[in-house]
């Protein structure tokens, strides 16, 4: 049964990344302006429709359509990493400019994941706005544009610990070289799908407006600080986007699509424990641990005495030959009810 009432808003079009963990939270946003009178179109590829099946079964269907385009076969290349993913979905640039001229009422603004900043470039050929939108918090967004505007190197060639500073953040946070993002250490100045991530990354702060997943008592001198960079104060914090509140319970774990464990199951094991007493371990659709960490963490669980769920991935291409993604041999038996753990990490449980 739908919650909205018929369509009077404006037409925005809302565009996520093309992986889980970035097309729950904007449609969780989605979600947020529909309740708020706004039409909305949203573009997804056709493996992804699904995940939007909660929403279209929520709302008029005057309210939200699907805009389903294939993702180019670049993009879904075995081979592709995340910069020649992201260049791929460039290719889209032609066909999304062509259903906006042939739309009877094309939307008005577009609202895009951080990793498509080329969509600035095609809202300014459309004569539109786009806000650029973040999974993330404003902190994380504050790093990245001052990587990609200041292009800091590494003076030390060979050590890891060389030292990044970032004076102009607030609370001027270092970082040593090891751990700033490999997508910014690999960076080769010149090659096509380096120079397309950067400059995508940058046109985020060039962009109409900037939302942030976060909230602002949590981030507010981040906050300023990207609204200074960017010299006006269309930033919002809009976070934690959570699910639509449901008198159900379990219906919220409709959101993120499949899962390998029923939503009940889990429900009925976290009733049968304490208040903050379980840990929750995953780390998301695109990781993949080791054997030798698996064993690790297998360990620090089973000693810690702790109730907890652990999401394990099932093997995929990224693991090394012969590792087949198995938790270590009778962990399940040794910590019996104490611990839940899924196989094959379900992307519903991936926030």
């Amino acid at each position: 049964m739908s919650t909205t009432p018929s369509n009077t808003g404006a037409h925005i079009l809302v565009y996520p990344y093309p992986s889980p963990g970035h097309i729950i939270p904007l449609l969780d946003l989605t979600h947020l302006l529909l309740t708020r009178g706004l039409t909305i179109t949203v573009l997804v590829s056709p493996s992804h429709l699904p995940l939007l099946q909660p929403i279209l079964s929520s709302h008029l269907s005057s309210s939200i359509q699907p805009l389903v385009l294939p993702l180019p076969h670049s993009f879904t290349s075995s081979q592709s990493g995340l910069l020649g993913k992201t260049r791929a979905t460039g290719e889209l640039y032609d066909p999304i400019l062509q259903w906006f001229r042939s739309h009877p009422s094309p939307p008005v603004a577009i609202v895009s994941d951080f990793f498509l900043g080329w969509t600035h470039r095609l809202a300014t050929h459309l004569g539109v706005p786009r806000l650029a939108f973040w999974p993330s918090g404003a902190f994380t967004a504050s790093i990245l544009d001052s990587l990609w505007r200041d292009l800091p190197k590494n003076n030390d060639s060979g050590n890891e610990n060389f030292l990044i500073s970032f004076s102009e953040i607030p609370n001027s946070p270092i970082y040593p070289w090891w751990q700033i993002t490999p997508y910014y250490r690999d960076f080769k100045e010149g090659d096509p799908e380096h120079e397309f991530f950067k400059n995508g990354m940058l046109a985020n702060n060039e962009s109409w407006g900037v939302v942030f997943n976060s909230f602002t008592e949590l981030e507010r001198v981040y906050i300023d600080h990207i609204k200074k960079e960017i010299g006006h104060d269309r930033v919002w914090a809009v976070g934690p986007l959570l699910p639509p509140e449901d008198n159900d319970l379990v219906g919220p774990t409709n959101r993120g699509g499949s899962s390998a464990v029923p939503a009940h199951e889990v429900m009925t094991w976290l009733d049968g424990k304490a208040d903050d007493s379980v840990v929750y371990v995953c780390f998301g659709s695109r990781v993949a641990l080791t054997s030798k960490q698996r064993e690790a963490l297998a360990a620090a669980l089973e000693c810690s005495r702790v109730h907890f769920i652990w999401c394990v991935k099932a093997s995929d291409q990224r693991h090394v030959a012969g590792d087949d993604g198995a938790i270590p041999n009778g962990l399940e038996d040794r910590v019996g009810d104490r611990g839940f753990i899924i196989k094959g990490g379900p992307r519903k449980w991936k926030y």
